[in-house]
């Protein structure tokens, strides 16, 4: 079984990866690595869960040290384009966490928050600059950043780019690109828009993959509960209460629905917090931080808004409401069984969403098993009424199938940490204004995203601050295997 010592990784890098208790690599990493050191273009494959990020993190703190120049002011050397603030900013935390004995420089740009010490910290020039689309090209259209010095360019989860709107401005950005300089493309799935969008990126790519194109996570025990809508949050709290559900994430089709179901949950003894895009960032910060602490072990969560969720031992997803782009299955249920982990995900199917049940057997080509529940056991419960402006979209019969500043040393592992990824809605016109009014303002949400929710909505919540958990235990680090562990992740 490969090392990490067995990969060609400078000996800081390996030094990092050692005190974080890292020895073997994930296969997406095995199989990534070797290329993006010779500078080869890149094309990676992966379910999430994986490893991704270090698998392009690792190579590049490698190349960059290995090639020292300065950068020149209001410039950057490596550029990584993420979908949303919280994914930029672990993927940021990552790069310090692994470059800590490296003289290189970060910085970390994203909508929704005040842009002033973003400006600052982009004046002097950095090594590596991670970044939401929306907010990094209007700083680049008004001459605050130029990407004139790039060497390398990492598109990361680029399916969910695709949904939340981002194809054009990301475009706009690659135009902006010097003609040579390296390119990694990353993508849970390939969906024929996201195939050309890499046709056009990429020159002579080495592709990887570690699974089938939306294959779920393998070692996750599925269940499907068969219930009447009003019988679901009798269902859930029954199931919430059984031995073993130690950590569970339980996802909403929309914002008001994830309210809902905490509030029920409250009132029958169960302790809940939600996190969505119309929290606050203060309550989506203590919500995370009661998750990962376990004084709150169940996150009711929107599917844009749990991208960014990186906790350990999440031992159950629970699909409150199925979700109607089967592809967000796969990205729920892979919050559990990570790196290696095992993870059990129920989902509660209402007779309306037997479709998206089928659709999701389709695309993971396997059938889910029932979990058979008594019926003393699940009590229809009369369902609150909400305002019509806020009424959740009825499912179709048919559905289609398918960022506050953060800023440190790369070497020292400073800075703070601020702190999700697809399906928006079908059918909500404010999301561009929200978009605007939150710094993205080049998002656009696309008729396939799903539920009430838009990308550029959660993008702007949120704003991690370090978690409080061991030194081991960033984005990545999942479990332990035989006294040895693997560099999983996301």
């Amino acid at each position: 079984m490969t090392l990490f010592s067995e990969l060609g990784l400078a000996a800081p890098l390996l030094e990092a990866l050692a005190a974080e208790g890292y020895e073997r690599p994930t296969p997406i990493q095995t199989q990534a690595i070797p290329h993006v050191l010779t500078g080869r273009d890149l094309l990676g494959i992966a379910q999430t869960g994986t490893g991704k990020t270090a698998a392009f993190a690792l190579p590049m703190l490698h190349r960059l040290a290995n090639g020292r120049t300065a950068p020149a002011p209001r410039t950057c050397r490596a550029l990584v384009l993420s979908p949303t603030r919280e994914l930029a900013s672990q993927i940021a935390d990552s790069f310090r966490t692994y470059g800590r004995n490296l003289n290189l420089t970060s910085t970390v740009v994203f909508g929704g928050v005040s842009e002033g010490s973003q400006i600052r910290a982009l004046a002097a020039g950095v090594d590596i600059l991670v970044a939401t689309p929306g907010r990094l090209l209007d700083l680049a259209q008004r001459n605050v950043v130029r990407f004139d010095q790039v060497v390398t360019f990492v598109l990361d989860e680029a399916d969910q780019m695709l949904d939340m709107g981002f194809i054009q401005p990301i475009r706009r950005i690659v135009r902006m690109l010097p003609a040579v300089r390296q390119n990694l493309f990353f993508s849970a799935t390939m969906p024929q828009e996201i195939g050309k969008l890499a046709g056009e990126l990429l020159r002579n790519p080495v592709q990887v993959s570690v699974a089938p194109v939306a294959t779920t996570a393998e070692r996750v025990d599925q269940h499907v509960v068969f219930v009447d809508t009003a019988q679901k949050r009798s269902a859930l709290a029954t199931l919430l209460r059984r031995d073993g559900f130690v950590r569970t994430l339980v996802f909403t089709r929309t914002k008001h629905g994830a309210d809902r179901v905490v509030r029920h949950l409250e009132a029958v003894g169960i302790q809940a917090a939600a996190i969505h895009g119309n929290k606050s960032q203060n309550q989506r910060e203590r919500a995370l931080e009661g998750f990962r602490t376990g004084r709150a072990p169940i996150l009711v969560a929107t599917d844009i808004a749990a991208r960014g969720i990186d906790v350990d031992g999440v031992t159950h997803v629970i699909n409150f409401d199925l979700p109607n782009v089967s592809e967000s299955y796969v990205h729920r249920i892979g919050r559990t069984a990570r790196a290696g982990a095992a993870g059990t995900a129920i989902s509660l199917c209402a007779p309306e969403e037997r479709t998206y049940l089928r659709d999701i057997e389709k695309l993971t080509r396997q059938k889910v098993p029932e979990l058979r529940m008594a019926d003393s056991e699940i009590v229809a419960q009369p369902i609150a009424q909400e305002p019509r402006a806020h009424r959740a979209p009825h499912p179709q019969k048919h559905p289609q199938s398918r960022g506050g500043s953060h800023h440190g040393s790369a070497s020292n592992g400073g800075g703070h940490h601020n702190g999700g990824r697809r399906h928006g809605p079908k059918n909500e016109p404010r999301a561009n204004a929200h978009a605007h009014a939150h710094g993205d303002r080049h998002a656009r949400p696309q008729a396939r995203s799903q539920g009430a929710e838009s990308g550029a909505n959660e993008m702007s919540g949120l704003s991690f601050m370090r978690p409080s958990r061991p030194q081991g235990e960033h984005r990545g680090s999942h479990g332990h295997q035989g006294g040895q562990r693997r560099l999983g992740g996301r």
